[in-house]
């Protein structure tokens, strides 16, 4: 189905390409994650989570260190997620996810960026049956891996599709991603290391059901709405119905 295209190539990882829009978001996932559930990685899967996806992000260890140890700090707030849905210019449809420490100042903020664009926010729950939501894990293949056997293998702990790309870096190189549905991740994630392999990111991700395709000049006043909510701090994550 080409998901993998959107990784490499769509306009989601081109806005997130930017570390410095990049580091803050995984800082306060693996804030939030050590908070949640302490700072052993060992003992704790969300954060062992965050962690692979800040180093999957180049995230120097630092960073990743300062991150874990700003969880026991008494001046952090507790992190509330929260979800937010809307209209944009020309119908696109475009699902936030949040994580904040100031309710009112996000949702105040999320409602200017639509507004502003000409959109409005619409009543939780109004788009999230048009999104599907994903387990994605992300690794590296490599020379002993058969993806027929891969796929056999893991689908017991719920893997739906699997399919392989070349990396960025390297045309040789190929990357695997396989999918499976949201309530699998654990299981997932589970049997990937127990099989040893380096899962280079995992993550929750939603994919439009019905994709539609936007004109280029569309493209133009949607994209400065997608940018918009993007690079407020509250934003962890934009989701839209535009086909890839």
């Amino acid at each position: 189905m080409g998901r993998a295209f959107e990784f490499r190539k769509g306009r989601k990882m081109k806005r997130w390409g930017m570390m410095s829009r990049v580091f803050p978001k995984l800082a306060k996932a693996i804030t939030m994650a050590a908070k949640e559930g302490g700072g052993d990685p060992h003992m704790n899967s969300a954060l062992r989570t965050a962690i692979q996806n800040a180093k999957a992000q180049n995230m120097p260890k630092d960073n990743i260190d300062s991150a874990i140890k700003r969880a026991t700090s008494k001046d952090v707030e507790a992190y509330i997620e929260m979800n937010y849905e809307g209209k944009g210019p020309h119908g696109v449809l475009v699902f936030v996810e949040c994580a904040t420490d100031n309710q009112n100042r996000t949702v105040a903020n999320v409602k200017s960026y639509f507004n502003k664009a000409g959109g409005s926010i619409v009543p939780n729950g109004s788009l999230e049956f048009m999104f599907s939501r994903k387990s994605v894990f992300e690794f590296l293949k490599t020379d002993d891996m058969d993806l027929e056997e891969l796929e056999f293998e893991f689908i017991d702990a719920g893997l739906e599709e699997i399919e392989e790309y070349p990396t960025e870096e390297d045309e040789d190189q190929m990357m695997v991603a396989i999918y499976g549905d949201y309530t699998n991740f654990g299981q997932l994630q589970k049997a990937l290391e127990e099989k040893g392999i380096d899962i280079k990111s995992a993550s929750l991700k939603r994919f439009p059901t019905t994709p539609v395709e936007f004109a280029e000049e569309q493209m133009e006043e949607i994209d400065k709405l997608i940018d918009k909510i993007d690079e407020d701090d509250d934003v962890q994550a934009v989701y839209t119905n535009i086909a890839e």
